[in-house]
């Protein structure tokens, strides 16, 4: 049985889905997942995330928090972990660039429960050791990377209406898989968009990403360490941001359940305020914070090297990575830290609204 046939059967004897239920299902389940199945990375995937693109980006990152680490007195024993980390290829990238930072010799702890891509993070980590959750890794300080995690977890999507909130769920028309409304009702959680919303419009929630970034503020809140979180998104939803990737070009999300990768839009605000009591920075483009981190002058360095093909890639791929056409706009940076410590590399500081 395919996946979408599992979920029609689904939706035909329990009712429609909520967003979050059906992309759970598609990017999570046990052996049809999208997740579970595959290694979505590169060109002959579906997408391609910063670290594959160059390795600037893991080496500028893990100089970062190797800053962060000493700026916080240099800890011994922390945790060094990364959620989603793909191929392995961005903690290979910060390893090697911090291997000579004296004394910053930590635990490397990677949180995938994808058995296809921890087969690829041993190949390039090796001696990690791996989780399927945040909880389980150890009570320390901790200095932690998030690039495109959150934006690969489940949000529910509600419509503004007159009398409250019409939450878009997934239903069965016609035979084939598609979008619905539920009656209008409102939605506690959601009072505070009404002052800022108008009718027809859309805000997504994402209960896990909250609860993981109430998790990373708790640890260090209560141990020290940092928390970069990098991905895709704003200082506050609005909008219908959920889509599909397949083959690297939009997809229909409901036709082929589980052979796309879906996403949505992070709302930085919501992450930055559930990580209470640890402090954040504002949101920071990525370019902007590369280039404050030094990417352009590492660039160089790397382009004297390089010639032909090889030379003109390598631009290429600094330009993808800052330019405000590209990632450098679209991606954004929030850091966690705790209460007293000096503001991690390349961000600015503001207080929760």
């Amino acid at each position: 049985m395919s996946l979408k046939d599992l979920i029609e059967r689904q939706v035909s004897r329990t009712g429609p889905l909520t967003l979050a239920e059906y992309m759970g299902l598609c990017l999570s389940h046990p052996t049809l997942g999208y997740y579970t199945t595959r290694d979505p990375l590169g060109a002959e995937g579906d997408f391609t995330t910063a670290p594959e693109i160059s390795q600037m980006f893991g080496e500028l990152v893990g100089l970062a928090l190797a800053q962060a680490w000493l700026d916080q007195g240099a800890p011994v024993p922390f945790v060094l972990a990364e959620l989603g980390p793909g191929r392995g290829t961005l903690m290979a990238d910060i390893l090697r660039a911090t291997a000579r930072v004296p004394a910053f010799a930590p635990a490397i702890h990677l949180v995938e429960t994808s058995p296809a891509l921890r087969a690829e993070q041993a190949k390039r980590v090796p001696g990690a050791t791996f989780h399927d959750s945040l909880a389980t890794l150890p009570e320390a300080p901790l200095f932690l990377i998030a690039n495109e995690f959150f934006d690969a977890l489940p949000v529910r999507q509600f419509q503004r209406h007159a009398n409250g909130w019409q939450e878009r769920v997934v239903g069965l028309h016609d035979g084939r898989l598609t979008r619905g409304l539920t009656d209008p009702t409102p939605v506690e959680a959601l009072e505070h968009r009404l002052s800022d919303t108008t009718p027809g419009q859309i805000v997504e929630t994402c209960a896990p990403g909250q609860a993981v970034a109430q998790e990373i503020g708790r640890r260090i809140a209560a141990h020290g360490g940092v928390a970069l979180v990098i991905d895709y998104g704003d200082r506050q939803s609005i909008g219908d941001t959920f889509q599909a990737l397949r083959r690297h070009a939009p997809v229909d999300p409901f036709a082929t359940p589980g052979e796309a990768d879906l996403t949505a839009h992070v709302d930085f605000g919501a992450l930055a305020c559930a990580a209470a009591p640890a402090r954040h920075a504002p949101i920071t483009p990525q370019g902007v914070f590369l280039e404050r981190l030094g990417i352009t002058a590492r660039a160089q360095a790397l382009a004297t090297q390089l010639g032909g093909d090889a030379l003109q890639s390598h631009i290429a791929a600094h330009r993808r990575l800052t330019h405000p056409g590209e990632m450098g706009s679209l991606f954004k940076v929030l850091a966690l830290f705790p209460e007293g410590a000096p503001l991690p590399p390349g961000l600015d500081e503001v207080t929760c609204q």
